[in-house]
């Protein structure tokens, strides 16, 4: 079975799932209200809710005769981290890189 950040990265690889957790960002909504924008049925984007509450994005709660879904939002920090951990590393060798190709620079241009 894949990681929590493989499922994650997994889930919102789809742009539909994506734009349902920006949309989400805003408040809670029902399924109804997050196919609305949508060209595809309930079902579908149902589908697609079931895919995100396996990587532990979304979750469903019972409010009256509605079942709202509401956003996770401290699975994006796992997201967070991990690319966070992967920027600095990068910023770390372009530095360097910068350090060396500005002494290159001034080895070649003795003024």
């Amino acid at each position: 079975m894949a990681d929590q950040l493989s499922r994650v990265f997994a889930a919102l690889a789809d742009p539909t799932r994506r734009d349902m957790v920006a949309r989400l960002t805003v408040g809670d909504a029902t399924v109804g209200e997050l196919a609305a924008p949508y060209d595809v049925s309930t079902q579908a984007v149902s589908k697609h809710l079931k895919v995100l509450e396996g990587a532990g994005l979304v979750s469903r709660s019972r409010s009256a005769q509605t079942r709202p879904v509401h956003l996770e939002a401290e699975v994006l920090d796992l997201m967070t981290a991990w690319i966070e951990r992967y920027r600095r590393r990068a910023e770390e060798s372009f530095t360097r890189l910068d350090a060396v190709l500005a002494e290159l620079t001034a080895e070649e241009d003795p003024s």
